[in-house]
């Protein structure tokens, strides 16, 4: 499909759902990094007419990497009418879930807390206006490597680009207009210090796992497969104990 019908095609994917709902939502909200992936998603939900709300929230976060969200942020709001920005900061939020938890100490752990807490702080704010909260998710990440305890992504409502790659959101983005200091920065999942990049994590850049998911072959396959492994509780069901009757 042409680009520029695959996003028609999406955002209408979005409106139908929230139509379809037994009770319609007034509202989609997005969390946003200033990465490819939440600036495609939170552009794609304000196409479709509805109140948008995207919020920033920093928690420890590498300036650079928050002052593209704002960039995009400012982007949003002066070409849909229909988005409402907050900039929510979570630092003293994070620090004192920390502190009540030293004596669980884990770097991991803290990583994906980052998201968890995040995910909450969107489920609020949906609760207050009555809304959704909209996934920024990608196809390689939610099916591929299971790499998608990021932004806002511990959990979600519905995930519009779920279907798409990582090359597939970079187009998506370039036919929207995107800023091109989103489209060229480095992935990252905004959860470290140390403001460590997707590729550094995985050991491979978002090219390299697609080709790899996609061909047996591939000579990056056996280190795909290891990530995959790794994650694959993460891309099914959870387990339930079957009783027998």
């Amino acid at each position: 499909m042409e680009v520029s019908k695959k996003i028609v095609f999406i955002k209408d994917w979005i409106l139908n759902y929230v139509n379809s709902m037994p009770v319609k939502a007034q509202s989609l909200v997005i969390g946003i990094s200033g990465g490819i992936d939440s600036s495609v998603t939170s552009s794609l939900s304000a196409m479709t007419g509805l109140k948008t709300i995207v919020v920033s929230m920093p928690i420890k976060q590498i300036a650079s990497q928050h002052d593209l969200s704002l960039k995009h942020k400012k982007w949003l709001k002066d070409k849909f009418k229909n988005v409402e920005s907050h900039t929510i900061e979570l630092d003293e939020v994070f620090e004192l879930f920390q502190l009540r938890l030293s004596d669980f100490d884990s770097e991991h752990g803290l990583a994906n807390s980052r998201a968890r807490i995040r995910m909450t702080t969107l489920y609020q704010i949906a609760s207050a206006n009555k809304g959704i909260v909209v996934g920024t998710g990608n196809k390689v990440e939610d099916f591929g490597v299971g790499f998608y305890t990021k932004y806002g992504d511990g959990g979600v409502d519905i995930s519009p680009i779920a279907d798409c790659t990582k090359t597939e959101v970079w187009e998506l983005g370039k036919e929207l207009g995107i800023l091109d200091e989103i489209i060229i920065a480095q992935p990252t999942d905004g959860l470290w210090d140390d403001g460590r990049t997707d590729v550094g994590q995985l050991g491979l850049t978002y090219q390299e796992v697609e080709e790899a998911m996609s061909n047996l072959n591939s000579k990056n396959r056996s280190k795909y497969e290891k990530i995959r492994k790794l994650n694959l509780h993460k891309m099914q069901s959870i387990p339930v104990c079957k009783i027998p009757k």
